[in-house]
C-alpha cells in the first residue's frame, strides 16, 4: 500500500534539501581564498545581511524551545526572554553593527572575532586568539548539538503524527528514527557549508528566514481559526494568568505562582548575549556598504518582532489544541509546533512538509553558521596566527573545511548521548558567548584606554564564570548565568586595564581613525 503521507512529506524535504545543496555547490567555485569562504569578501547586501543574521540567531530554538516554554509555563518566562531578545537585536544593530564593520576593516581586515580582538589591541603573543578560539569551539560544539537534537525531534515526531510506514528502513523504533533525524540534518548542513562557505550560508539563511516567518504565522493562525469554527470551547478554559508576564504556571504542582525578580532579570539578560555571538556578528562585518546598516536594522527588527510574537502564540494556542499532552504518544512541550502543524495540515502532507521545512530552516541556518565560525577559529586564529603564519590560502581553505567535519562529528555525539532540552542547551551556549566576548567587544568599541590585558581578563573571567555558574548554580539560584558572567567580565576588563599600562600609540591611532570614520552619523 502506498503511504501518501510519507511521499508528500519526503517530496517537500527532497526539494528543500536539493536547493540547499545546489546553492552550496554553486558558490564552491567562487571561493578562491579563505576570506571568501569565511566572510564572503564583505559583499553582503542589507537584506541578506539582516535575514542571515536573524535566521542564524534564532535557530531551532525559535520553533521548538520558545513555543515549548510558552506551552509549559505560560507567557511570563517566554515573554521576558522574547522582550530581552528584541531589545538586544535593536541595540546590537544600533550601536555595534557599523562600528564593528568599520573597525574590523581598519584593524588588519580581521575576519573573525578573536582576530579582531587581537588586532584591536595589537596583542602579539597569540593568547587572545588561542583562548578565544577554545571558548568558541567549546560553546559552538554544544550549540550545534542543540540544532541536531531539534532535527531528531522533528523526524521522530513525524513518524508519530502520520504513522509513517518505514518498512523500507526495517521499521525502526522512535529512538532509532531520532538518531536518523540527527544524522540527516547533520549531513545536509555539512554538505552545503563544506562546499559553499559564507555566501552559501548567508543565501540559504535568507531563504530559511522567510520560510520560518511564514510557518510561524500560518500554523497558529489556522489552528486558532479551526478552534473558533468548532465553537472555541477550549479557549474559555484557559486561565487569564496564562497571558500575564507576572504569573507563571508550575506544572509540577499545577498552580500559578508570581514570577520572581530573577525570572524577569534572567529573561531580559538574553539581550546582552547578542554583543558576543560569533555567528551573528560576522554578518555586520560582511555587509558591503556600512551606510546601509540602518536599512538592514529595520528589516531585522520587523522579522524578529513578528517571529518572536508568533512563536509564543504557538505555545499559547497549543494549550488549547493539546490540553492533555500526556495523551499523545511521543509528545513533549518542545514539539508543540510540530504536532500543531500536523493537526492543521494532516490531510495535506506536501503542504505540511513545506511547513516542516521551516523547522529544518531554523535548525540548519544556525548550525551552518556555527560550523563556519568554528572553522574560522581553527584556520585563522590558531593555524594561521599561531601555528603557520605563512599558510597559503589553499591550505587555510582546506583546514576550514575539515574543521567543519570535525566539529560536526563531536556535535553529533553530544546530541546522541545528551538528554537536555533545546531551550536549555541554547541558553547555556548563548550566555557563554555573551559573557566571553560580549563585554570585550562592547567596551573595546567605545573605550579608547582599554588594553589587551583587560581584554584577555574579560574573556577568561566571563567564560569561566558563565560555564561554572551555568553548570552548578543556575538551577539552584534561578538566576541565569549571563548576569554574574557579564558583571564579572566587565569588572575584570576595567580593573585589569586600570592596573596595567596604556595601549601603544599605534593602537590609539587606529582607534582614533576608526572613530573619525564613524563620525556623528547614525549607526
Amino acid at each position: 500500500m502506498v503511504d501518501w503521507n510519507l511521499i508528500g512529506i519526503l517530496a517537500a524535504f527532497v526539494i528543500y534539501f536539493g536547493v540547499m545543496i545546489y546553492i552550496g555547490f554553486f558558490f564552491m567555485k567562487k571561493n578562491k581564498t579563505a576570506g571568501d569562504y569565511i566572510l564572503g569578501g564583505r559583499k553582503l547586501p542589507p537584506l541578506v545581511s539582516a535575514m542571515s543574521a536573524e535566521a542564524s540567531d534564532m535557530s531551532g530554538w525559535l520553533l521548538l524551545g520558545l513555543p515549548g516554554m510558552a506551552y509549559a509555563f505560560g507567557l511570563s518566562s517566554a515573554g521576558w526572554t522574547a522582550i530581552g531578545l528584541a531589545i538586544g537585536t535593536y541595540l546590537n544593530w544600533r550601536f555595534v553593527a557599523k562600528r564593528l564593520r568599520v573597525y574590523t576593516h581598519r584593524a588588519g581586515n580581521s575576519l573573525t572575532l578573536p582576530e579582531f580582538i587581537t588586532n584591536r589591541f595589537n596583542e602579539k603573543r597569540g593568547l587572545i586568539s588561542a583562548i578565544g578560539s577554545v571558548f568558541i569551539l567549546v560553546f559552538f560544539v554544544i550549540y550545534t548539538s542543540a540544532q541536531f537534537v531539534a532535527g531528531g525531534k522533528l523526524f521522530s515526531s513525524l513518524v508519530t503524527i502520520y504513522n509513517l510506514d518505514l518498512s523500507f528502513l526495517g521499521n525502526p523504533d522512535l529512538g532509532m528514527v531520532y538518531v536518523i533525524g540527527i544524522l540527516v540534518c547533520a549531513l545536509i548542513v555539512v554538505s552545503y557549508t563544506f562546499t559553499g562557505g559564507f555566501k552559501a550560508v548567508c543565501l540559504t539563511d535568507t531563504i530559511m528566514g522567510f520560510l520560518m516567518l511564514i510557518a510561524l504565522i500560518v500554523v497558529p493562525v489556522l489552528a486558532l481559526v479551526l478552534l473558533v469554527s468548532d465553537g472555541g470551547a477550549g479557549l474559555a478554559s484557559l486561565d487569564p494568568r496564562t497571558f500575564s508576564l507576572f504569573w507563571e504556571y508550575d506544572p509540577t504542582n499545577g498552580v500559578f505562582e508570581f514570577v520572581s525578580v530573577f525570572t524577569i532579570v534572567s529573561g531580559l539578560a538574553w539581550a546582552y548575549g547578542y554583543f558576543g555571538q560569533p555567528h551573528i556578528l560576522p554578518r555586520f562585518m560582511a555587509i558591503e556598504n556600512p551606510n546601509e546598516i540602518p536599512k538592514a536594522r529595520r528589516i531585522a527588527m520587523v522579522w524578529v518582532i513578528i517571529t518572536l510574537t508568533a512563536a509564543i502564540f504557538v505555545g499559547l494556542v497549543g494549550q488549547v489544541v493539546f490540553p492533555d499532552p500526556s495523551a499523545i504518544a511521543g509528545f513533549d512541550s518542545e514539539k508543540v509546533f510540530i504536532f500543531m502543524a500536523g493537526d492543521v495540515f494532516g490531510s495535506l502532507p506536501f503542504i505540511a512538509g513545506i511547513i516542516y521545512c521551516g523547522v529544518l530552516g531554523a535548525i540548519m541556518s544556525t548550525a551552518s553558521s556555527q560550523l563556519l565560525v568554528a572553522a574560522s577559529a581553527i584556520s585563522q586564529d590558531i593555524y594561521k596566527n599561531i601555528l603557520n603564519k605563512k599558510a597559503s590560502d589553499k591550505s587555510l581553505l582546506l583546514v576550514s573545511k575539515f574543521t567543519v567535519l570535525g566539529v560536526s562529528l563531536i556535535a553529533i555525539l553530544i546530541a546522541l548521548l545528551g538528554n537536555a532540552t533545546v531551550f536549555n542547551i541554547v541558553s547555556n551556549a548563548w550566555a557563554g558567548f555573551g559573557c566571553t566576548f560580549g563585554s570585550v567587544i562592547l567596551v573595546g568599541l567605545f573605550w579608547r584606554r582599554m588594553n589587551w590585558q583587560g581584554a584577555l581578563a574579560g574573556i577568561l573571567t566571563g567564560g569561566v564564570v558563565s560555564f561554572t555558574w551555568g553548570t552548578f548554580l543556575t538551577s539552584v539560584t534561578g538566576l541565569y548565568e549571563m548576569v554574574p558572567g557579564v558583571i564579572a567580565s566587565l569588572l575584570a576588563i576595567v580593573i585589569v586595564t586600570k592596573l596595567t599600562r596604556e595601549p601603544e600609540k599605534e593602537v590609539l591611532d587606529t582607534f582614533d581613525a576608526y572613530v573619525k570614520e564613524i563620525g556623528n552619523e547614525r549607526t
